[in-house]
């Protein structure tokens, strides 16, 4: 009997233990050093989950500042763009051409209603000057910007033509907002386009 036991030693005295007993310590020594990796591996996990959802908060935050910024500038950018073209028709309809040619930019264009009238800002004052000027009242607008550029559509009625149509595009310029192109037309209604284009034609053969 005295192989199947393991000697050890107990304040100085030497006691035989049977060797099941000491392979069934060594087992659970080593059940509770398992049991204690999976908790540490655990606990790093959650800690681990813990950091990146922390951080994912911030760089969301972070990301948040920006996109509500863009978005007030963008509002802000367009109401201005929207002052100026306003500001366009009340000069041209006061025939103040002093501050209605001060909204362009020095190379912009004016394209009229007739496929003649692609003007320069030196050949549209040579045009504009001399006359009392013109009303077009603001129905409808839309804008979209695209960073310093806004490209606009407007509907407006006038007195002389009714129904008109401003397109264009307006580009910031030393911090505001100028008129690089503006282009005015008479929008034709489909039942009768067929009618107007024949005269149209009929008149650029006379």
């Amino acid at each position: 009997m005295l192989k199947d036991t393991h000697a050890f030693a107990v304040k100085g005295t030497t006691v035989n233990r049977p060797a099941n007993m000491c392979r069934a310590t060594k087992a659970s020594r080593a059940t509770n050093a398992s049991r204690a990796t999976n908790i540490i591996r655990i606990s790093l996990g959650l800690l681990l989950s813990a950091l990146m959802l922390g951080g994912l908060n911030v760089s969301a935050q972070a990301q948040d500042s920006p996109t509500q910024s863009a978005q007030t500038t963008s509002s802000s950018d367009q109401q201005a763009a929207a002052q100026v073209l306003d500001l366009l028709n009340q000069y041209s309809s006061d025939a103040d051409w002093d501050k209605y040619f001060a909204l362009y930019r020095k190379d912009g264009i004016f394209i009229g209603t007739d496929a003649s009238e692609r003007w320069g800002m030196a050949e549209f004052e040579h045009y504009s000057r001399p006359t009392k000027g013109w009303r077009y009242d603001l129905t409808e607008r839309h804008l979209i910007q695209h960073g310093d550029v806004i490209l606009f559509d407007e509907l407006l009625n006038s007195p002389a033509y009714g129904v008109s149509r401003g397109t264009g595009t307006l580009i910031k310029t030393d911090g505001n907002w100028k008129i690089a192109q503006y282009h005015l037309s008479f929008p034709i209604p489909n039942e009768i386009a067929k009618q107007i284009t024949a005269e149209i034609k009929a008149a650029n053969k006379q």
